[in-house]
């Protein structure tokens, strides 16, 4: 049970939308939570006999170590889902992480150290040198696309042991299945690594594809203000994002090195494109806002197929306001040619847009009034994940496995993570920017004195009341209510009281 003291905390807690910090007794933090009402939030944590029924052992476990309940105020929902999720991803709050594996997704688990690796279905994920392809949550899903694999690439599902045979080859099954499956019973390690090497290919593309479409649901279902929706979607991509970047990693020995498929790739697209000379040097436009807000785009570079990251340049969007995909790819593509035009640097050989005919026109249109050549350009469509072209009217459509749309399909993916990872930076400081708006007597001139004292959000959060009283325009008064307001971000590693 609360303590006296946290039950008149709680009384006292606003009711209008934030995030709420739940604390041990030794101050280390137990949980992040988003809320609508805080106050009826949190005091719903202490309800007697709630989390004790219906499975929800860990929540009333939790309760049992609260000792106090810190708030953060926000202006709307939205915020207060971005604001939860980022806190969550830094400080990794012990019963968030309990709560999230306890889901227990399944995996696909490939062991690509054994002589025949085999495609299997498991819920942990180790430390262990495998590939792993997932979470999925839907367990119908991931089972029938490991099925069709099978069919598809010929690979194994951990159903049998191969067993060599006198000539060197190996059997993969002793009775009717290799019938059923329509591949070759016997052959080689070499020839059975082949197909693991395509089938994982095809996997991660159908990861990525789907990755793609859980964000896409999880904008819409903020927008509609389905708050609980978007969270559960966020942490999947979340979780699905994790694995991915550790999967990168732990690429199949056996397989073509990365530097073998980006050649593939370079020859593959001078060859579909027909292009004068090979794409060496690739750059890529995509541009990320949420619904109008925060509009930034990204501009991300592949030479011989491998990112560059030096080279890697984000954008605000200056010329206007709004949301206008079309203005803002025009924007940007006139700064970023603009500059290397003047600066009597070369072109790339192809520039990808994140988009369609009417992305990839803007693009032109930028070319056009800057009077300078136009390199190759092209667009990768989303939702059929087809190229367009400036001078053919139709869609260019490539099989999912050609290794140019898949050198493409990375440099879009880079670009759209490079541009979200921009315009989460820029909301998170505009919500911790919003903070200050609500504090009586502080208004945007003064506000604008307080950064100009301490240079960032960060820096302020950590001044001390004499810092704040001694800064120009803030009296002894206004340095209290700052101080007080900002006490929840002062120090997220000391566990201080929020």
């Amino acid at each position: 049970m609360p303590t006296s003291d946290l039950k008149e905390k709680i009384r006292h807690l606003p009711q209008g939308p934030g995030v709420y910090l739940m604390k041990d007794r030794l101050g280390s933090l137990l949980y992040v939570g988003k809320a609508k009402n805080l106050r009826k939030r949190v005091a719903s944590y202490f309800r007697k006999g709630k989390h004790y029924e219906g499975g929800q052992a860990k929540i009333a476990s939790m309760v049992r170590l609260i000792y106090d309940v810190g708030v953060i105020e926000v202006k709307n929902e939205a915020e207060a889902l971005l604001l939860e999720g980022r806190l969550i991803k830094e400080w990794k709050p012990r019963y968030n992480t309990l709560f999230v594996d306890d889901k227990r997704f399944l995996l696909i688990r490939v062991d690509v150290d054994s002589l025949f690796p085999q495609f299997r279905l498991v819920r942990n994920r180790r430390d262990d040198g495998a590939l792993y392809f997932g979470p999925f949550p839907h367990s119908a899903y991931v089972r029938k696309t490991l099925h069709a694999l099978r069919t598809k690439f010929g690979i194994l599902l951990g159903d049998t042991r191969p067993q060599k045979q006198e000539t060197g080859v190996f059997k993969l099954y002793e009775d009717f299945r290799s019938e059923i499956y329509g591949h070759p019973n016997e052959l080689s390690a070499e020839a059975y690594q082949d197909r693991v090497t395509k089938a994982c290919a095809f996997l991660q593309g159908e990861v990525q594809t789907w990755l793609q479409s859980l964000k896409h649901d999880m904008e819409r279902a903020s927008e509609s203000k389905q708050y609980e929706k978007a969270a559960r979607l966020r942490d999947i991509i979340d979780a699905l994002e994790d694995t991915l970047r550790l999967q990168s990693s732990r690429k199949f020995t056996r397989a073509n090195t990365p530097m073998d498929d980006a050649d593939a790739g370079i020859v593959a697209l001078k060859e579909s494109l027909q292009l004068e000379r090979l794409p060496r040097y690739i750059e890529c436009f995509d541009i990320s806002h949420i619904s109008g807000s925060f509009v930034v785009a990204s501009m991300v570079c592949f030479f011989d197929g491998m990112p560059q990251k030096k080279q890697y340049r984000r954008y605000k969007i200056r010329f206007f306001e709004g949301n206008d995909d079309y203005k803002s790819m025009e924007e940007v593509v006139g700064r970023r040619y603009r500059r290397l035009h003047e600066e009597g640097k070369p072109l790339p050989d192809l520039i990808l847009i994140d988009g369609g005919r009417g992305q990839v026109h803007a693009a032109l249109k930028s070319f056009f009034v800057l009077d300078i050549p136009c390199p190759p350009i092209v667009g990768l469509a989303k939702r059929e994940e087809a190229l367009v072209l400036p001078d053919r009217k139709d869609l260019l459509k490539l099989s999912r496995r050609h290794p140019g749309l898949r050198l493409l399909q990375r440099l879009r993916d880079e670009a759209h993570r490079f541009a979200n990872t921009y315009n989460a930076d820029l909301r998170s400081q505009k919500i911790r920017e919003s903070l200050l708006d609500d504090i009586p007597g502080l208004g945007s001139t003064r506000k604008e004195l307080l950064f100009k004292e301490f240079n960032s959000m960060t820096a302020l959060k950590q001044a001390s009341l004499d810092a704040l009283m001694r800064s120009p325009g803030i009296g002894p008064k206004l340095a209290q209510a700052i101080y007080e307001k900002l006490r929840n971000f002062r120090n997220k590693d000391d566990g201080s009281s929020s």
